[in-house]
């Protein structure tokens, strides 16, 4: 495997592990925010979407023929329209939507080599100019980023943890050995002074 087949395969894993943490739950579930700022598992997703929808697209010249969140009638950058479902959108719909933005991203890297130029129009004039490389590092960095978020908001919706199920990197404990190794972190903290 050449680096842009790694690069290329370590994003899609990316990817499958902010799917894998939407399977099983409900459109509710999917789209409760979950932190003070609004964190979604389902917009988590669509944002990626998005992002890599922009980054293989028009940087390398490429643009997506799908309408983008933002570009809905009467809609504003401060909407913040790619980091959740709206009202009018079903989750079938905006998984349908991610599917069609990772295809036409793979597209771009399976057409384009590793160095092949591109220019972000939305960094600054010294960043701006970029190699596909430069951009699959960038956006499985930034996924693998998000991932982490999905994580954590799901394990504190309903437990689930890990990056497939029964992930061996968790070990095999119990609910009870996991209660008693929280429990034990807890003390060790509360015992600190501030």
């Amino acid at each position: 495997m050449d680096l842009k087949d790694v690069l290329h395969q370590q994003l899609q894993n990316q990817r499958a592990a902010l799917r894998l943490k939407l399977e099983g739950l409900s459109e509710r579930e999917a789209r409760m925010p979950r932190t003070p700022t609004g964190t979604n598992l389902l917009g988590l997703l669509k944002h990626v979407a998005c992002c890599e929808a922009g980054y293989f697209g028009e940087v390398f010249g490429r643009p997506i023929a799908i309408p983008m969140p933002w570009e809905a009638p009467g809609a504003t950058e401060d909407d913040g329209l790619d980091m959740f479902a709206t009202e009018g959108e079903t989750m079938a719909e905006v998984l349908d939507f991610t599917e069609r933005c990772f295809a036409h991203a793979d597209a771009t890297i399976e057409a384009l080599p590793i160095d092949a130029p591109g220019t972000v129009p939305w960094w600054s004039e010294a960043k701006r100019s970029v190699t596909l490389g430069r951009i699959l590092v960038h956006m499985a960095t930034e996924e693998a980023r998000h991932a982490g978020h999905a994580d954590i908001l799901r394990e504190l919706h309903d437990g689930e943890a890990g990056l497939v199920a029964d992930d061996p990197n968790l070990g095999t404990w119990d609910a009870l050995a996991w209660a008693s190794y929280r429990e034990r972190l807890q003390r060790i903290a509360e015992s600190l002074t501030e």
